[in-house]
């Protein structure tokens, strides 16, 4: 069995049926998301500071960019706020999603956006915006039309395919693009609500991994090809559960004894 499936059997065996049981299987994985998931787009955000906002709610002695506190405690406030959802089995909707963006980058719009282009959060953009090497990024006048025909699909799929089911979701929605700012925060964490309320693991997409992330995500704008994402994402997967798929089966980590050092 290859250790995609035991993570996906681990994560079943948890037969989490409450908020309090997310929290205790999802305890480090919830910090380590936010980390990693900020600082993909924000070189200022460190571990450090997102589990002092996770486990103490402040941050003592910051003295950087305002924003960037901003945007941890904000994704906190998701976590918190999505924890029934996930565990009552909500199906995604438009309004989910973007209560989801409302919650993400509450007080982060910078003025341009906020003022001179009227953007909201937790409103799908009123202009177009385009990023990536093909400047992709759907017209404003078609994003409600085109989210709404891709929650339906994803919804309405009940195959064995679930983590494919994920990658066409999150690559379709970052190619639309729906919101002026935080579509890869928002995409992420959309990602990771869909694969737990089908049973699922959440995943997280490392910093570290970021630039494979990117060209995956381009190659599925280049040629519509989901193959180098899906499986992207099956090694993410492996990567944030391989500690606990390890103490499950009852391994112990190894390290140096005193006499490895003389």
């Amino acid at each position: 069995m290859d250790k995609y499936r035991q993570a996906v059997l681990l994560w079943q065996s948890y037969r989490i049926d409450s908020p309090a049981a997310l929290d205790k299987y999802l305890a480090s994985f919830r910090v380590l998301f936010a980390f990693h998931s900020g600082r993909i787009e924000n070189k200022e955000v460190t571990y450090h500071d997102t589990r002092e906002i996770f486990e103490n709610g402040r941050i003592l002695n910051f003295t950087g960019n305002p924003r960037t506190v901003l945007e941890q405690q904000n994704q906190k406030l998701c976590y918190e706020a999505l924890k029934q959802r996930i565990v009552s089995k909500e199906s995604m909707s438009i309004a989910l999603i973007k209560d989801m963006h409302a919650m993400l980058t509450g007080g982060t719009y910078d003025e341009h956006a906020f003022i001179t282009n009227e953007e909201r959060p937790g409103e799908f953009k009123k202009h177009d915006y385009v990023t990536g090497v093909l400047e992709v990024g759907s017209p404003a006048e078609h994003v409600e039309q085109e989210m709404a025909d891709l929650i339906r699909e994803v919804n309405e799929y009940k195959g064995d395919e679930t983590l494919k089911a994920a990658a066409y979701l999150h690559a379709r929605f970052e190619y639309i693009h729906p919101f002026a700012d935080g579509n890869g925060r928002v995409g992420r964490t959309l990602m990771n609500y869909y694969l737990m309320i089908n049973d699922h693991p959440p995943l997280i997409v490392y910093d570290e991994d970021k630039y494979l992330y990117y060209e995956c995500l381009q190659k599925y704008d280049e040629t519509e090809n989901l193959d180098s994402l899906h499986e992207f994402l099956k090694y993410q997967t492996e990567k944030t559960w391989d500690k606990a798929l390890a103490l499950a089966g009852g391994a112990m980590p190894e390290h140096k004894r005193l006499a490895d050092y003389f």
